[in-house]
């Protein structure tokens, strides 16, 4: 498996940098550096202690994890959040709370989502007046799915 060079600042030293679960894993856990609980339907923006820098021509994608969504329905607002090579600040998560009854707490230390590094592309945009067809040309959502009689 190919790998980047990340290079990762702890804003608070006893928060653990982002680790992979089992080898060939695609998102690396990262945890919540505070204590937090997150009542029904409620979402809150939660910190991890911990700021990366990117090479250029990549980006971070910060997915909810799954045993969290199916036990607790747990998940991320922005899913997936989009860090750019650029940024420098904390990470930052926005978790929310689908579960209609229980509050969930987390911990700090508790992992709360996995990032995921991968490599981007810029795009020329380019106007132009007219488009080149397609098999799907202007089909809207869920144009390519069963269709009933």
């Amino acid at each position: 498996m190919n790998s980047v060079q990340v290079l990762v600042k702890r804003l608070d030293p006893s928060v653990p940098l982002p680790r992979y679960g089992k080898a060939g894993d695609a998102g690396a856990d990262i945890t919540t550096r505070v204590d937090v609980t997150l009542q029904p339907g409620e979402r809150l923006l939660v910190p991890t202690g911990l700021a990366i820098a990117l090479p250029f021509g990549f980006a971070a994608f910060v997915h909810p994890r799954s045993g969290l969504a199916i036990k607790h329905g747990v998940s991320i607002v922005n899913a997936p959040g989009t860090v750019d090579a650029g940024y420098r600040g904390e990470l930052q998560v926005i978790l929310i709370n689908h579960d209609p009854h229980e509050a969930i707490s987390f911990k700090k230390g508790d992992r709360i989502a996995q990032i995921i590094i991968q490599r981007v592309e810029s795009a020329d945009f380019v106007e132009v007046s007219d488009l080149p067809g397609s098999e799907r040309a202007d089909g809207g959502f869920g144009s390519t799915g069963v269709k009933t009689t």
